[in-house]
Parts: structure tokens; C-alpha cells; sequence
């Protein structure tokens, strides 16, 4: 039976990490503000794509207002929205959902005509009323600088290298500029500019920033980048800007000014791929996201020698217990099903759960080759080696035991403790070398 060795790509992962003139990325997406501890009553500090659904459809229902030339309220347009959307067959959606749908009435009606009995105007109001709300929630701060967004950026502040690291995200907040600004990283993100930063194109396609500035790509948008007089694109501080914010959860084709800097962020990423030897590191990514999923394969298609590593969180495969009629019966389901896929049909894709990892194509459990291995070997305590009682056919715990692995980098949380440990470690071996 074929197993992975957690403590091998532990060491293959600080190497990468280590080699200056190596492109090095990092894509941080929704799971990872979910590692920022809190205490129990404010955890998380920003909800899943369900809680985030839950906050934004419950204070649109609740908005009453008509304003001026409307007839009906927002609460009443979001309404009839969520029945039209499942008209189309899409079950219960969710806040990404709603706002492609939102979007590609809108692109219908252009300014015009009505759309499933929507006029325009409700349409941009329903537009605008998501994306504010959704900026609402996002609005918050990072409770201390011990946050693995902290170790990361310090990891980063810390290192020396010829080529920059880039950091792609699809998040909507600003928990990673908070974090650099914090502990000092300088970086760059598409905008240039003090009063009202716009968006500069050719920066970005053509890699014109200081090498020692890292790169912060914001693929679907934020919500400090603001769409002035339906053309220009600027980024405010204030975050009480009257401009309708830029969030861009799909792929959708809006006008030129809306999908401008989506797409050259798209390119910013299929570009860091085509790179030679190029490693790209996904944190929080779940491979729901098709359009991303396509560009990604695409540049590993026509590089072999890039690396996507994909850290996930929790269980590849987890059991499902039922009990019908007195009879018990357990289900083992993919959790990460279309990422599983992926990875076993692309040799230079690998994901790492904690249970198991597909890597090269194969995939097995974790395992390390030596029964007996050092602290200094198993980084940030990343490999966990659990004991598990075997029970008999009737369900009660016997005597003997199996014992398995978990490699639990998919964490984001213990990812950052994993870059904070590497800073010392770099340290060290830079003062025995005596360089």
C-alpha cells in the first residue's frame, strides 16, 4: 500500500520556501479568516459564503425603504429576487449567486428594458444594496498582531530574496494590507496614486515595482476599490465612499471599466504560473470556483514546471453514519470531490489534506518513512500522530488500536506558525554559516 511521508514535503515545502530566486506565491481565499482566533461569542471574525448569505439576506429583508421614483421596497425587490433565482433552478443560493444574477439581468436590460419583471433601477438598487452590505460586514480589524496573517507578512519581512512574493486572494476585506502595514511589508496592488489611487494597468501586465515590494492581487475585487462615473476605478481608505464598491464574485463580462482590472488580475495569475520552476501555495481554497480552477490548470498544462500545492482544511474523505430500521450503515464522502479530480488528472497539482494527499497523481495516506522523527524535523508541529481504538462488530472499543497521521498545514492558523518557525530556523542557518 502506498503512503505519503508528511515530514518529507514538510522539508520540501521549507526548501521551496527558502530559495530566493524561486517565484513563491500564495493564494488566500474565504476559509482563512476563519483561523483568526476570537473569543467564542465574535468567532469568526468574517463569516463563511453561508454566514455571509445569512447576514446580507437578512438586513435587505428587513429594508423597508421606497426610495424616491421606486415603488417597491428593497426588502420586497430582494424578495421576489431569491424567487426568481430559484425559478432558475438554482436551490438555495448563496450570496455570489445572488449577485451574478443580480448582474446578468442587469447586463440584459441595459438600462432599458425590464428583466423577470425587474425595472433597471431596482436592478442597480439591488446591486448596490448587496455589495454595501456585504462591505458592512467585512469592515473589521484584526484582533492582534499574533494572527497567522501576521506571520505571514513577518515570514515575508523577514526573508531576503530576488524575486518578490506575490500574494493572489479572492477575499473582499483587507486583513492581509492591515497585517503588511502592520509589521512593515511594502506592497503593491494594481493601484498607484494618494488622494483617489487608480488602477495602473501596465504596471501590472508588465512587473514594474520594485523587486523588494511584494504583489497583492485581489482577483474579485475589494471593498475599498470604488467604480466612479461608471469608468474610472479608484481605491479609497475611508471606506465611506458614495460610489458603488467593486465586488466581483463571477466571471461575468460587465462593462469595460468593471472588468478591467478582473481580468488583468486573471492574467496577473496565469502570468506568476507560466514562470519557470514558479510554486503557488492555496490556502483556504476549496475548488468551487471553475473559472479560477480553469486558469490555474491551463498554466500548469503549459508549464510542467510550476507546482500548485492546495492546503485544505480539515478531512479529503470523511464518514457518514445512518440508522434506518435498527440498521446501521457508514458512507465514506469526498469532501473536496472536485479537487480530488483535478489533482489525480495533473501531475504538477497537488493537494494536502489532513488525512490524505494526492500528489504526483497518487493518492494515499499520510505516513512518514521513519517510525522515530525529531521536533526539529516535524515544523510547527505540523504532523499529528493519532491512536484510534478499534471497535467490534457491536460497536464497543477493544483492546487494540490503529494509529494514523494527520498533516494539518491546510489550517491557515498552524500554516502561519509553520512561517513563523521558518524564520528562525533561516536565521540559524545563516549565523552557523557565518554569511
Amino acid at each position: 500500500m502506498s503512503f505519503h511521508d508528511p515530514i518529507r514535503q514538510s522539508k520540501y515545502l521549507r526548501q521551496t520556501l527558502s530559495q530566493d530566486k524561486k517565484p513563491v506565491g500564495f493564494f488566500i481565499s474565504a476559509g482563512c479568516p476563519l483561523a483568526v482566533s476570537m473569543p467564542k461569542d465574535k468567532w469568526p471574525l468574517i463569516p463563511d459564503v453561508a454566514g455571509l448569505t445569512k447576514y446580507v439576506s437578512e438586513k435587505l429583508t428587513e429594508d423597508k425603504v421606497i426610495l424616491k421614483g421606486q415603488v417597491r421596497s428593497i426588502s420586497e425587490c430582494y424578495g421576489l429576487l431569491i424567487g426568481e433565482i430559484k425559478k432558475a433552478g438554482k436551490g438555495t443560493p448563496n450570496i455570489e449567486d445572488i449577485l451574478s444574477f443580480v448582474r446578468g439581468m442587469k447586463q440584459i436590460s441595459a438600462g432599458a428594458s425590464d428583466v423577470r419583471g425587474f425595472s433597471d433601477s431596482e436592478l442597480s438598487l439591488l446591486e448596490t444594496g448587496i455589495c454595501r452590505k456585504i462591505a458592512e460586514k467585512l469592515k473589521v480589524t484584526l484582533p492582534d498582531n499574533k494572527t497567522p496573517y501576521h506571520k505571514l507578512a513577518k515570514w515575508i519581512h523577514n526573508i531576503e530574496r530576488d524575486t518578490p512574493i506575490e500574494i493572489f486572494t479572492t477575499n473582499y476585506d483587507l486583513l492581509v494590507e492591515e497585517a503588511f502595514e502592520k509589521i512593515g511589508v511594502p506592497y503593491f496592488d494594481g493601484f498607484v496614486g494618494s488622494k483617489q489611487p487608480f488602477f495602473d494597468l501596465r504596471a501590472v501586465e508588465d512587473n514594474l515595482i520594485p523587486k523588494h515590494w511584494s504583489r497583492l492581487w485581489k482577483i474579485h475585487g475589494s471593498i475599498n476599490w470604488y467604480l466612479k462615473n461608471k469608468s474610472d476605478v479608484y481605491r479609497s481608505t475611508s471606506l465611506e465612499e458614495i460610489d458603488p464598491c467593486i465586488i466581483q464574485p463571477s466571471h461575468l463580462k460587465y462593462d469595460q471599466s468593471r472588468k478591467m482590472p478582473y481580468l488583468a488580475l486573471i492574467d496577473r495569475l496565469n502570468k506568476f504560473l507560466r514562470q519557470t520552476s514558479a510554486v503557488l501555495i492555496l490556502s483556504g481554497y476549496s475548488f468551487n470556483d471553475e473559472h479560477l480552477n480553469d486558469t490555474i490548470l491551463n498554466a500548469l498544462k503549459a508549464n510542467p514546471t510550476a507546482m500548485v500545492i492546495g492546503l485544505l482544511f480539515g478531512q479529503l474523505t470523511e464518514k457518514e453514519k445512518k440508522e434506518e430500521g435498527g440498521v446501521k450503515t457508514e458512507k465514506t464522502i469526498v469532501k473536496y470531490e472536485q479537487a480530488l479530480k483535478l489533482a489525480e488528472d495533473r501531475s504538477n497539482l497537488s493537494i494536502w489534506a489532513f488525512d490524505e494527499a494526492v500528489i504526483g497523481g497518487l493518492r494515499a495516506d499520510w505516513k512518514p518513512t521513519k517510525a522515530e522523527y525529531e521536533d526539529e524535523e516535524n515544523i510547527a508541529h505540523a504532523v499529528k500522530r493519532i491512536e484510534e481504538k478499534i471497535n467490534d462488530s457491536e460497536g464497543k472499543e477493544t483492546e487494540n488500536s490503529i494509529i494514523r497521521y494527520e498533516f494539518r498545514l491546510g489550517d491557515f492558523s498552524l500554516l502561519g506558525d509553520f512561517l513563523q518557525e521558518l524564520i528562525g530556523k533561516e536565521q540559524f542557518k545563516i549565523e552557523e554559516n557565518g554569511n
